[in-house]
């Protein structure tokens, strides 16, 4: 098979790599120390879970509790505002006032 320069400079220097390994270079396994634990959570473990449990029973009681039992009020309308006239015309022309014309001449004076 024909390889690559560079995969035959790869596979030369794993196969000295492997070669450098020997048994005396190997020990055996540790035995174990402990009995090996089942499915019983620690003690750690179950100090968070309560604590988490609290946390959010306490907010469920904070949000539930915390509400009105009642509606709220109408919104009130806001008091009026005195307002000046500008010192500029606005764009509409106004509409003039009726003047008052007499039906008669006015008596004369006395």
């Amino acid at each position: 098979m024909n390889h690559s320069p560079v995969e035959e400079r790869l596979r030369a220097a794993l196969s000295a790599r492997a070669d450098a390994v020997g048994p005396a270079h190997l020990r055996p396994r540790r035995p174990p120390t402990a009995a090996p634990r089942g499915l019983r959570p620690s003690p750690r473990g179950t100090l968070a879970g309560l604590l988490a449990l609290a946390a959010v029973a306490a907010l469920l009681f904070l949000t539930v509790h915390g509400t009105r039992a009642h509606p709220a009020e109408p919104a009130r309308s806001p008091t009026p505002t005195i307002s000046t006239p500008s010192p500029h015309p606005s764009s509409a022309s106004p509409t003039p006032l009726p003047r008052a014309v007499p039906s008669s001449p006015a008596p004369p004076p006395r």
